[in-house]
């Protein structure tokens, strides 16, 4: 070992860089392999205090001890080297002696490398300067630039003074217009004024170092390219104040246009607003707002349609000969999914059609009044010469198909095959039917040839956590895996029996989480996560023990079904080979068995084989199959704060002839009784719970749904993705289940609304949707504070886009009325934020579904005066429901 080595090894960085300074090129080269494997030795314990101390240290030599700009480079960039945080001033002393071509290079293969390598601002630029070259425009050299410049305040100076005084200004800031990303960094200095990256800007562009006609091009190319919004905000700022003359304005004609079409609204309404000037001056071609309006009026956001209106109804009244021009751009806004839009744009048609000469045009503007909503559009019958409305069709409701479960096919013949599943299993969010088969494989295999299995998973356990050989790993496994605490899911479950496979728990720690009684962390999941985990661990234990030949409860469905006449077979087999058969798995096994839904004479049928087994459990199995569907307990309803939970009743089937830790799941379900400690947050197991009960979701439902209501009233992510599965699940669709979907309608995430969406068609289409109970259910929730009513609205339009008019119309008929019952005509309280979009997506069911009636409250909320929202979608919908009052 060299002195340099040692000096290393020791974290003597001073004295490190005093023997670099004393040795030659050729000394520094013959160092470097020992330092090479310095490094490597250390990246196995790099967070041990002898690693620590030295990797400063290591980090300086090895910069200096290398010939080529690349190797050095990587080095200076590396992963494990980035945190020994070495002043800049030291690297560059150690570099000084190089020549300016290599520093160059050197500069700029840093500035190459990506900004999360975190290369140090002040090392490029300080490289930069030594070699004097051109400056590097990367995205890591102009943020750290952009760092550097907007956050140095400590000198006292504006970022303009800074500014002013970088030798490399012009082309730093041409590439600012190119980094993606960058607004946020731009925002960090304060609002207005110079010491703000837009201030400043101008006021240099105005001061001549900065060229100006190349400014302004750059900013509306940034915002014509589009990114993040906070670029858009942003470079929008920057634009606004180089306060463009009338002359660069018109100049640029075509790219306000682009941007008034699709850009963000933000900007889209500056483009605007810079369109409409030129139009109102005479600036602007006929053509070429023709070309905008049509863009404009087909965008979403009202506030653009609206201005764009205004816009051309200025230009009409001041030049009439425009109508034939103009008109026809008005009649696309006759097409807007808003009917306040429609409105506005009709009465703007009406108001000019007179001037209109060609009766081409004439005759464009009756085809496009036929996209209005029928109240409109008899209007448009007389001035714009549109055609009476025809009889319509008799309406179809448009449902999904009812989705039909899977079957399983047999575990992997192979244990190869198998241990590809189970690596498959892990690495991805595995469903019931992934698990399920792989838990069968490796009970299958590890009965067969355990040697084999283990073998053949020795791939898939050493990429586990878990199997590392550091006491670390060990402690954490005891932590986890230690005792039966109830937190399984299909990743952790599958987990234990690879963990049992190696040898990791002991037969003591297996059979003391088996033992009647074994104490359990209970939460208000604790009577689903129970029954799942006691399966998992007694198979844990007999595969250390008595490993079984193959599991009872494996389902036939992907709904965890399991079918009569299977487990009979599966039955008379472990007879035949004299297997004892696993409480928790025979457990499961009756109550995946498939009873509901099924005749008698089939039942009957099953429930003779089973008894003529002989055997305990096929006399128990003929007794279950006998007994019929349970029938469910009592659901009550409670509120706790904005909430409205469940709870269930005894249902004793479920307790008598079952082991312990399934007991609790016949005993009563308390909306309010559950510890504070939970293991389930993640929400993973939810699906394995309802293929715990496939025919009984109402019973999972009472206990999931406080989870579900958290994703409207707290605004969590990723619960709802359980509706689906909860909707193609088996037994009654009751009140917790309603209560479900409505919570995952009003989700904050767009995917959990999807979700719901899916669930709510799901239970339609099977004739399992009760639209007063699920419509009613919504309306109180939104009344109370649980599910906003825009989020609603979200997921009810995306429901009945789907060709379910009818169906949303039935819930919202049911879910409207308490909301419209509160309005008051001149109490102090205004109407629910939102009701005016819930009102719309139900004056569109009501006009495509044809629906007729009167819908309590709601003429109280038309008759209101003003022209808001809520008003003109209240007389929409009463002109829907009764459209020979309307006329």
């Amino acid at each position: 070992m060299t002195t340099l080595t040692e000096a290393v090894r020791a974290g003597r960085t001073a004295e490190v860089v005093g023997l670099l300074d004393d040795m030659a090129d050729t000394e520094r080269r013959a160092s470097f392999p020992e330092l090479k494997a310095l490094r490597k030795e250390l990246r196995a314990t790099r967070w041990d205090g002898p690693s620590r101390r030295a990797y400063p240290a290591l980090y300086v030599a090895g910069v200096a001890c290398q010939t080529g700009a690349a190797g050095v480079a990587s080095w200076i960039a590396a992963a494990d080297m980035r945190w020994p945080g070495v002043s800049p001033a030291v690297l560059l002393r150690v570099l000084a002696d190089r020549e300016a071509g290599w520093l160059a290079d050197l500069a700029n293969r840093l500035a190459q490398r990506p900004a999360t390598a975190q290369v140090p601002y002040d090392l490029m630029s300080a490289l930069v300067r030594l070699a004097g070259c051109p400056v590097p425009t990367t995205d890591a050299y102009v943020r750290g630039w952009v760092q550097q410049v907007g956050g140095n305040w400590r000198r006292g100076n504006t970022l303009l003074d800074r500014l002013r005084t970088d030798p490399h200004l012009a082309p730093l800031v041409a590439a600012l217009f190119e980094v993606n990303d960058i607004g946020g960094l731009l925002e960090w200095a304060a609002d207005e004024g110079p010491a703000s990256w837009h201030g400043a800007l101008a006021q240099l562009t105005a001061e001549g170092p900065l060229d100006r006609r190349a400014t302004v091009d750059a900013c509306v190319a940034r915002l014509l390219r589009g990114g993040t919004s906070a670029d858009h905000r942003a470079f929008l700022r920057v634009l606004t104040s180089l306060a463009l003359t009338r002359e660069e304005q018109r100049e640029r004609v075509a790219d306000w246009v682009a941007l008034a079409s699709d850009a963000v609204s933000p900007v889209a309404s500056h483009a605007q607003s810079v369109l409409g000037t030129l139009a109102l001056d005479g600036q602007l071609t006929y053509r070429r707002l023709v070309e905008v309006s049509e863009a404009v009026l087909f965008r979403p956001e009202r506030k653009l349609v609206r201005a764009q209106l205004v816009l051309l109804g200025k230009v009409l009244a001041r030049d009439a000969a425009a109508a034939d021009e103009l008109l026809p751009a008005v009649a696309q806004a006759f097409g807007h999914e808003d009917p306040g839009v429609q409105e506005r744009a009709l009465k703007l048609a009406q108001r000019h059609v007179k001037k209109v000469r060609s009766a081409e045009v004439r005759a464009e503007l009756a085809s496009a009044a036929d996209e209005l909503i029928p109240p409109l559009r008899a209007q448009a019958v007389g001035p714009l010469g549109a055609a009476p409305a025809e009889v319509a069709p008799v309406y179809e409701e448009v449902l999904p198909l009812v989705p039909e479960p899977t079957r399983l096919v047999p575990a992997a013949g192979s244990v190869v095959e198998l241990a590809e599943e189970v690596g498959a299993a892990l690495a991805s969010d595995t469903d019931v039917t992934g698990f399920e088969r792989a838990l069968d494989g490796l009970v299958r295999h590890a009965h067969r040839d355990r040697d084999a299995l283990l073998e053949a998973l020795e791939p898939v356990i050493s990429r586990r956590w878990w199997d590392g050989a550091d006491p670390f790993y060990d402690l954490r496994l005891e932590h986890q895996f230690g005792d039966a605490r109830g937190g399984f899911d299909g990743f952790a479950g599958l987990d234990l029996l690879l963990i049992t496979l190696r040898g990791k728990l002991s037969t003591t720690r297996l059979n003391a989480a088996i033992r009647p009684g074994a104490p359990h962390r209970t939460c208000a999941h604790g009577a689903l996560s129970q029954p799942f985990d006691a399966r998992l661990w007694e198979v844990a234990y007999r595969m250390r023990t008595d490993p079984l030949p193959f599991l009872l409860s494996t389902p036939t469905w992907s709904t965890g079904l399991l079918e009569p006449d299977e487990l009979v077979e599966r039955l008379d087999t472990y007879r035949r080979l004299g297997t004892r058969v696993s409480a928790a798995d025979f457990a499961q096994a009756l109550l995946r068995v498939r009873r509901g839904d099924r005749p008698a004479a089939a039942a009957a049928a099953a429930a003779e084989r089973a008894a003529a087994l002989g055997t305990a459990e096929g006399k128990r199995l003929a007794h279950w199959l006998t007994a019929g569907a349970p029938v469910l307990p009592a659901i009550r309803r409670r509120t706790s704060g904005p909430r409205i939970l469940a709870e269930s009743g005894e249902l004793p089937e479920l307790q008598e002839g079952f082991p312990d830790a399934f007991r609790a799941l016949g005993r009563p379900a308390g909306a309010f009784a559950e510890s504070r400690y939970c293991a389930h947050w993640s929400g993973s197991a939810h699906p394995h719970w309802l293929a715990v009960l496939p025919e009984l979701r109402e019973l999972v439902a009472v206990r999931i749904l406080r989870d579900l209501s958290a994703v409207a009233v707290d605004d969590s992510r990723g619960a709802a993705s359980v509706l689906p599965l909860l909707a193609e699940s088996g037994g009654e669709a009751g009140e917790a289940t309603h209560l479900c979907v409505a919570y995952g309608l009003g989700a904050r995430h767009p995917e959990d609304r999807l979700a719901a969406v899916d669930a709510l068609l799901v239970l339609a289409a099977r004739g399992e949707l009760d639209a007063a109970r699920l419509g009613a259910d919504l309306g109180e929730l939104v009344q109370h504070g649980a599910v906003k009513p825009l989020r609603l609205a979200e997921s009810l339009r995306t429901a009945a886009s789907t060709g379910a008019y009818a169906t949303v119309w039935g819930l919202l008929g049911h879910a409207l009325p308490p909301l419209l019952s509160d309005l008051a005509a001149d109490g102090p309280a205004g109407p629910v934020r939102g009701l005016g979009d819930l009102l719309a997506v139900a004056a569109e069911c009501a006009e495509r579904s044809g629906a007729r009636g009167d819908l309590p409250h709601l003429a109280r909320a038309a008759d209101r005066r003003g022209s808001s929202r809520l008003v003109a979608e209240a007389r929409r919908l009463r002109g829907a429901l009764a459209p020979e009052v309307a006329a």
